[in-house]
């Protein structure tokens, strides 16, 4: 392999051709070479900005072209254990979409492949490679807000009017939970280095088989947690970290510099601080320190091993809720 990892992504999703292909593109040390899709009408918005890409016109051709070291699966969630197995088995570095199964003990075939194989293999948890989640993460660890005792997140869109969309529709792993859920759970995980909670309490509605609104309360060891979810509210996302003698607030959380500037703001008995970050595009430096894993043998910063404990308490959630 050169010093350029080059890509290939799998399916000509609007969220590839918006965000994951143009930060492929961009990245440094990385390059976009291929795209396999069965519309070939959906290349043409990916080859605007790339003109050199290769269309395959199914996904096993790209596995098999020896140009290409690393794919991006941003497949329907009930297709991405089986297409990172196969990516894998073909030799290629994975970067999947999340959630990347779901189930947590699918994630278990994943991580024995990654192992068997030597590959790189990761869920594209974004916001783990933006400065304000590990400031967040380390200002929480320095104690910065004295001892944690409660965290609360909420992620919400409306998209009822799309119900062709597969975050509608059951048979494609949909619902607000497998969709958004993740942030505010994972964010959580990976802020705090919590073991996983107990789940109290779940109130979760449905519409057409996939959950639309999800309301979950926890129990972590040393504190207590409370997330919302929504597809059928008006957008909102924040996260908030509250200490015995401070609070964290993260006000634009998962879209950051889309939604609004990436901000994470500091009270505590020293007064009140904001930590800003404009223009940082966090699928640019996901898809870097992907490269530099891939290069180096450093570590990932998010592993499949993360993802199985995110995947962990969404599956507890789903079980509570159906109690």
């Amino acid at each position: 392999m050169s010093n350029i990892l080059r890509w290939g992504i799998l399916g000509a999703s609007n969220f590839a051709e918006r965000f994951m292909a143009p930060a492929i593109h961009a990245a440094k040390g990385n390059e976009l070479v291929a795209l396999a899709t069965s519309n070939a009408a959906k290349a043409a918005p990916f080859q605007a900005f790339c003109p050199s890409l290769e269309v395959f016109g199914d996904y096993d051709a790209l596995l098999a072209s020896p140009n290409i070291d690393a794919v991006y699966i941003p497949l329907p969630n009930h297709l991405h254990v089986a297409w990172t197995k196969k990516a894998l088995q073909a030799g290629k570095h994975v970067l999947c979409e999340k959630p990347v199964a779901l189930e947590a003990n699918e994630i278990d075939d994943l991580i024995a492949l990654r192992d068997q194989t030597g590959l790189v293999a990761a869920e594209a948890f974004m916001i783990a490679h933006h400065p304000q989640w590990i400031e967040v993460r380390d200002r929480i660890a320095a104690g910065d807000i004295g001892t944690l005792r409660h965290v609360s997140g909420q992620f919400c869109y409306n998209n009822e009017s799309a119900t062709d969309n597969i975050r509608n529709l059951a048979e494609f792993g949909g619902g607000a939970a497998r969709d958004i859920g993740v942030y505010i759970y994972a964010s959580t995980l990976f802020a705090t280095g919590a073991n996983l909670p107990e789940i109290t309490a779940v109130s979760m509605r449905e519409e057409g088989g996939v959950d639309v609104f999800t309301d979950v309360q926890a129990q972590f060891e040393g504190f207590t947690y409370s997330g919302m979810v929504s597809m059928r509210l008006a957008p909102h996302q924040e996260m908030l970290f509250l200490g015995d003698k401070g609070k964290i607030r993260v006000t634009t959380p998962f879209n950051a510099n889309v939604a609004g500037e990436a901000q994470v703001w500091l009270s505590n008995e020293a007064g009140e601080t904001v930590s800003r970050y404009p223009g940082l595009n966090q699928y640019v430096l996901q898809v870097e320190n992907f490269a530099q894993s891939v290069g180096t043998g450093s570590a990932y910063p998010y592993t499949l091993e993360d993802s199985k404990k995110a995947q962990s308490m969404m599956d507890q959630i789903f079980a509570k809720a159906k109690k």
